[in-house]
């Protein structure tokens, strides 16, 4: 962007709220806080996630968080979402912040610990009402190669084993 406000520096107050939402946002999704989740995004904040698709507004994310919690007993309780190296940078009238992520898994009904998923966000926040909320929310996941974050040489990549089977939604490699 070219405008003046984007090469000026955040304060750190502004930063470390930053930090937090994804944080409230975090604890709202693995804890099942409907309230908590809405209220990280705009009114009118959109959210483009892997198996729900583009989804703008309030009623939008409520239904696919919905899906997400209830339509797959057991699948979501005790998730953990972890967020982490925060690249914030003014962005017009916001922020922009790029994140990885990873996300924990305990399965209540086996029992047991596992890496459920990695990627990274690229979220557009802004400031309403004196707090940070989302107004757009870009999860990449990392579901095969072609989506793993690589900026370098093609050369770094193997041409390795292929998934026996694709991921559901996933197209076949």
């Amino acid at each position: 962007m070219s405008d003046n406000t984007s090469n000026t520096k955040m304060s750190v107050e502004d930063r470390l709220d930053i930090m937090e939402l994804f944080a409230r946002y975090a604890w709202a999704i693995d804890s099942g806080d409907i309230a908590g989740v809405l209220d990280c995004f705009a009114e009118d904040g959109s959210m483009d996630h892997l198996w729900q698709g583009k989804l703008k507004g309030h009623a939008e994310i409520r239904r696919a968080f919905e899906e997400l919690w209830y339509d797959r007993p057991s699948w979501w309780a005790g998730r953990q979402h972890l967020a982490n190296h925060f690249l914030i940078t003014r962005e017009g009238e916001g922020a922009r912040v790029k994140a990885f992520f990873s996300i924990l898994q305990f399965n209540v009904e086996y029992r047991t610990n596992f890496v459920f998923g990695i990627g990274t966000w690229d979220n557009y926040c802004v400031k309403r009402n004196g707090k940070w909320v989302f107004q757009e929310e870009t999860i990449h996941a990392w579901t095969d190669r072609s989506t793993v974050m690589w900026e370098g040489e093609d050369r770094a990549m193997t041409k390795g084993p292929r998934v026996a089977r694709p991921m559901p939604g996933m197209p076949a490699r």
